[in-house]
């Protein structure tokens, strides 16, 4: 939980990379897949390690649309923006499934 409480840090100072703001890739807004991937990781932040069904419902999507999304990324801002938001959702779910 500290790596990703350090990573979630890192994330909140990085400026969300300009060129995809209002960006699409198929049928995902990449500003929103960032709020849904966002709001999923500061819930589980606060909430001690745990998530409610719907959110990881939520989380297990975006994670499904950041696999495909980031091969589309052309900006080295964006795919390193997008690489973070990854690894924060992959350890989130990696703690949601080792509790199972």
């Amino acid at each position: 939980m500290q790596h990703a409480a350090s990573l979630w840090h890192e994330h909140l100072h990085a400026p969300f990379p300009a060129g995809l703001r209002g960006a699409e890739f198929g049928a995902t807004d990449m500003v929103l897949l960032d709020a849904d991937t966002a709001g999923c990781v500061l819930t589980w932040l606060n909430n001690g390690g745990t998530l409610d069904p719907d959110r990881s419902r939520i989380l297990q999507s975006c994670m499904e649309k950041l696999d495909r999304v980031i091969p589309e990324i052309t900006g080295l801002a964006g795919i390193q923006y997008y690489q973070r938001l990854r690894q924060l959702a992959l350890l989130v779910a990696a703690t949601l499934s080792d509790a199972k």
